[in-house]
């Protein structure tokens, strides 16, 4: 009866307080939501927009919804009077629509690049050489109702701990040394239900998890 509450109390009993748990609700129905919602959590993610939108007007207004999948840009204004964070903006094109879209509604939306860490080829984000570059633009600092406030990386899909480890790492590393130029940027975006805790171990402060709290999901093909 209480899967979803007592999920959810064993994961955070073993997060540092510095570490956000943003709970995958992604194909999971508004009851499971409103369970963990009943349990106290607040924070959920999602990787489809409309799915999101269709959640937000069912359940409570102080859930702070994380925009997590792909981003497409014709879909941002659909979420920009609610989204909380989006994590995996991958082109200085996306940030100028989020600004647009939030404009109209006078919000200031944070964002998180999403940085390549992954050896597979179909994982998304930019180089981090492009992050860079997006940080140290003019152009961005133009972008009144936008804040990048951080990096997120998706690891390759492996239980090879080496692998994890070195991509983990390689991201923390860059996000240090980002942070020595730009005080805004507090938020790193790594880990999974998989490898959530090798990803805090080098320095993620917000984790992803989905099936550790709501249990395997159940895709419509």
């Amino acid at each position: 009866m209480d899967f979803i509450k007592n999920n959810l109390a064993k994961i955070n009993t073993t997060l540092p307080e510095h570490v956000t748990l943003v709970a995958v609700s992604k194909t999971k129905p508004v009851s499971d939501i409103q369970e963990a919602y009943d349990a106290g959590h607040r924070v959920f993610g999602e990787n489809k927009i409309q799915e999101m939108v269709s959640k937000y007007d069912e359940l409570p207004k102080d859930i702070q919804w994380h925009m997590i999948g792909h981003l497409q840009r014709n879909k941002v204004k659909y979420m920009a009077h609610f989204v909380d964070l989006i994590h995996g903006v991958d082109s200085f094109k996306t940030l100028v629509e989020i600004d647009k879209q939030a404009k109209k509604h006078n919000r200031v939306i944070r964002c998180l690049l999403q940085a390549r860490i992954a050896k597979e080829e179909t994982k998304f984000g930019l180089p981090f050489n492009e992050i860079e570059e997006i940080l140290a633009s003019e152009e961005l600092a133009q972008l009144e109702n936008v804040k990048v406030v951080g990096f997120m990386g998706m690891a390759t899909f492996t239980h090879d701990k080496e692998v994890l480890q070195e991509e983990f790492s390689s991201l923390k590393t860059f996000f240090d040394q980002q942070k020595n130029t730009n005080t805004e940027l507090t938020i790193l975006s790594m880990g999974m239900s998989g490898d959530y805790q090798l990803a805090i171990e080098n320095g993620s402060t917000m984790i992803r998890v989905g099936s550790s709290i709501f249990g395997a999901r159940n895709y419509i093909i």
